[in-house]
């Protein structure tokens, strides 16, 4: 027997293992890259080194890097006994490595410190590096698809979005053309949605969402959220906010980084995310339920969206009902002067949206040969119930400064819906209360109703609301195959009264839903969701006004007030669920989704005078969408100059129409003369063919019989079918 050392005998040692080595080898990068270099770290002594390393291992625990303390070497000046201010990490893999140093990388550890990361094979590269520059190679520049390429459309033709079973389309719309501008299969998993100025496209799938766009639709960007159910876009494009049902986890060997979830988000639903670097910027806890009204049915849902964001998108809120309401600033996502707005009892609140005039401060627009104005703070409205003696208050609060600028005290209010203008409902009554925000001392004017009010939308761009109201006792539990009755009230502001004046009451109807046009003026009531009714009413509320552009402001002392509503034509399709205007005002959409019920599914889009444009009938049809349009950029003076000018314009459109019908009309004349053609081609080619093989047929008869005489010879045939014999007594 051979000796033995540690184990192993000398026949061991004589095995050749090259085979199994070989076989079960483990590929590694050469190198150090999973060793980091971490530079900025204060210089201490050795008193101070447990403790300096623990606060780091929690300042990388934050961001989801896992380092320990053992796995941490500091390098020591002996001269001084001090550190040389910057520490070796080591790590297991190097993808671990790579996460760390992209999440902490300018990491800002104190007032004095900041983290500057590099892996210690670089340093070894910077060290070895040729002293002679070498010019790189040249990359050629690939240019990047322009997101809003769609708006250079030479007929300046919308865009909308279907989808049916798995098959998604991007149409032209086009009265006389119809034309598919991109189509996909299998693109979402959920839903699809577009970005508020209509500059990107949002799918949903089990692992998050994906973001496209261009006229290729390229992705974009991506979130890892799994299952992922709803989605919000910030007014400026900038951030999402998306939420799951199912708290987030982090599994075993996650990958870590800034664009995923880390330890310290575990249990949360709510994520905002930075749409340009798609890095994750907070998450939230779940949303705390809440009771939801559908067609007259209380559930149990969330209330969305969770997070509010100011109409500049400089800020984002939440609610916290009850307590307090919770202000953050963007990017950084920190609350606004590190403390939270308390509010007891608080219930819910709204950003006030801005106006044209607010819009071009921020944008550093004024009118010429004025001086810019400095932008003005955001403000929302809150409001808090009754509590022991306290009335029900709704607030004006400006931001950042916290200043209340308004607050009005309301009795026997049972609920608030910040609607411009707020629409408040008490217990035997309802009254509607508008504060004007953008004037001297925040007037408000009221207005007292008897009925309940079901339905309130205020005109974009004007002075007028409609509202839907109801005395019916059906309401709130119609039942199946019961409609509600309801009545459509119009209201405008009388100037120098300031006072909210009735223009016109609509009886008898089963409208619960307002759509108005983008820019007012026109207005469709829609019965919407209802098994039984699907009406559908175009209205204009100007019909005697001769201003193209839109309505006049007062109307003239000899015309009685409200005269200038007129229907325009009434219409239905059958099992509607979405009614939507396109971003002109020109056309509405109507759609049937098979997520609501399973009839006659479809869309049809209609013009602003009530006339079917077109009318589809499709199985599994899910989703129609018209894609938004951002901000003009022509200045008012253009507007203005275009408003005055449209009989102009008109001429050159109406031109234009007739010479795309015409080339449709060409195209089909064209199409049906060829179809003619070939069918006459056919004919005749089978005429000859049958006229040939006639010929062919006869001169064979006459050779065969000659110029005989045919004779006809009819023969008869008698055959026994049945046989019986009777006996006959006599």
């Amino acid at each position: 027997m051979s000796p033995v050392a540690n184990g192993i005998t000398q026949e061991d040692e004589d095995i050749d293992y090259s085979d199994i080595e070989q076989r079960y080898q483990v590929d590694r990068p050469e190198g150090y890259d999973n060793l980091l270099v971490v530079d900025g770290v204060p210089i201490i002594d050795k008193s101070k080194l447990e403790k300096l390393l623990t606060k780091i291992s929690k300042d990388f625990a934050r961001k989801g890097i896992q380092i320990k303390v053992d796995q941490m070497d500091v390098p020591w000046d002996d001269a001084s006994g001090k550190s040389k201010g910057y520490l070796f990490m080591e790590f297991k893999t190097f993808d671990e490595a790579g996460s760390a140093m992209t999440a902490m990388q300018g990491f800002q550890f104190d007032a004095k410190h900041t983290f500057i990361i590099n892996r210690f094979s670089d340093i070894e590269r910077y060290v070895t590096m040729e002293p002679t520059y070498v010019e790189p190679k040249h990359t050629e520049y690939v240019p990047r698809e322009h997101l809003r390429a769609w708006l250079g459309d030479p007929q300046g033709r919308d865009q909308y979005l279907t989808y049916r079973g798995d098959e998604v389309q991007i149409h032209w719309h086009s009265t006389n053309t119809p034309e598919v501008a991109y189509s996909k299969m299998n693109w979402t998993d959920l839903y699809l949605a577009w970005s508020p100025l209509g500059t990107i496209i949002a799918t949903l799938h089990r692992q998050g969402v994906r973001l496209w766009g261009g006229s290729t639709w390229q992705q974009l960007q991506r979130f890892a959220h799994p299952l992922v159910k709803l989605i919000d876009f910030s007014p400026c494009e900038q951030y999402l906010v998306t939420w799951s049902n199912e708290p987030i986890t982090i599994p075993a060997k996650a990958v870590q980084g800034p664009q995923y979830f880390s330890p310290e988000d575990e249990g949360n639903c709510i994520a905002v995310w930075d749409i340009k670097t798609g890095n994750l910027l907070r998450t939230f806890p779940p949303l705390p339920p809440s009771n939801i009204t559908d067609e007259g049915q209380k559930k149990q849902g969330v209330v969305w969206p969770a997070l509010k964001w100011s109409p500049d998108g400089a800020y984002v809120a939440r609610v916290t009902p009850g307590q307090q309401i919770s202000i953050y600033e963007l990017p950084s996502m920190s609350l606004l002067g590190k403390k939270s707005v308390k509010i007891e009892g608080v219930v819910d609140f709204e950003w006030c949206p801005l106006g044209d005039k607010d819009r071009d401060e921020i944008e550093g627009k004024s009118a010429k040969g004025q001086q810019k104005k400095a932008p003005k703070e955001n403000m929302f409205a809150f409001w808090t119930p009754e509590f022991a003696n306290q009335p029900a208050r709704v607030s004006l609060m400006s931001i950042p400064s916290r200043a209340v600028l308004r607050q009005k005290n309301l009795f026997n209010v049972t609920e608030v819906d910040f609607s411009p203008p707020v629409y408040l409902e008490k217990k035997m009554q309802t009254l509607l209360a508008k504060s004007w925000v953008r004037e001297k001392d925040f007037p408000v004017e009221v207005v007292e109703l008897k009925d309940t009010v079901t339905e309130f939308s205020w005109e974009p761009r004007g002075e007028r609301f409609a509202i839907v109201s109801s005395s019916d006792p059906n309401l709130g539990n119609p039942g199946p195959g019961v409609t509600t009755k309801t009545d459509v009230s119009f209201y405008q502001l009388e100037r120098g009264k300031g006072d909210f004046k009735l223009l016109k009451t609509l009886n008898n109807r089963t409208t619960n839903s307002i759509r108005w046009a983008p820019k007012g003026r026109h207005v469709v009531l829609a019965t919407v969701g209802s098994t039984s009714k699907s009406e559908l009413e175009f209205w204009d509320l100007d019909f005697n006004s001769e201003d193209l552009g839109g309505r006049k402001d007062t109307a003239p002392a000899t015309v009685e007030w409200g005269s200038g509503i007129q229907l325009l034509r009434s219409a239905d399709h059958y099992g509607v669920t979405d009614v939507e205007w396109d971003p002109s005002g020109r056309y509405l959409a109507t759609s049937a989704s098979t997520w609501r019920h399973t009839l006659e599914n479809g869309y049809a889009i209609w013009n602003f005078k009530g006339q079917e444009v077109e009318k589809h009938i499709l199985d599994r049809f899910k989703q129609f969408l018209w894609r938004p349009r951002p901000r003009t950029l022509l200045s008012k003076e253009q507007q203005k100059a275009i408003r005055k000018n449209l009989r102009e314009y008109s001429r050159a459109f109406d031109e234009e129409d007739a010479a795309e019908e015409g080339k449709v009309s060409a195209e089909l004349i064209a199409q049906r003369k060829r179809l003619v053609d070939e069918w006459n081609a056919w004919r005749a080619r089978c005429k000859r063919e049958i006229s040939g093989k006639g010929k062919a047929h006869k001169i064979g008869v006459a050779l065969e019989e000659g110029d005989e005489e045919k004779e006809e010879v009819a023969e008869w045939i008698d055959e026994v079918i049945e046989q019986i014999e009777e006996e006959v007594v006599e």
